[in-house]
């Protein structure tokens, strides 16, 4: 039977799955202007990915404990992308080498790869929701 941990991991990689695709699908001309998510800035997604990082690394810890072997390839996939969020935010505080900040790309090709983080994570969430129960 699921329980609320399942539910609220499966309804938050819902989303964040949504805020991945849906400046994607906007980037390509399918949908409304609003699925730009335009508030959604750089400096704001650097946090979010990093923050549904960690939910996703816990998140794992708990498939894994209940020995389900999808819970490693999340766990990987949540310390790489916890990285991705992690490295362009001690960069901003000063912390680390100049790499860091990600400089050589471009703040529209960093915003595109948070989307696909994003896609990634969410994917990764909602099978969360099921693989915790198995």
């Amino acid at each position: 039977m699921m329980e609320p941990k399942d539910w609220i991991s499966g309804f938050t990689g819902l989303v964040v799955f949504a805020a991945g695709l849906l400046p994607l699908l906007a980037k390509f001309g399918v949908g409304p202007a609003w699925f730009s998510l335009g508030f959604l800035s750089v400096g704001i997604l650097k946090y979010l990915v990093a923050g549904f990082g960690f939910y996703l690394i816990i998140n794992s810890m708990i498939e894994i404990t209940n020995s389900n072997s999808i819970g490693w390839i999340s766990a990987i996939v949540a310390v790489v992308v916890i990285i991705a969020g992690l490295l362009p935010t001690l960069a901003s505080f000063g912390v680390g080498p100049a790499w860091f900040s990600l400089g050589f790309l471009s703040s529209e090709t960093m915003l595109v790869v948070y989307q696909v983080l994003f896609l990634i994570e969410g994917l990764f969430l909602m099978i969360a929701a099921f693989a915790m129960e198995m």
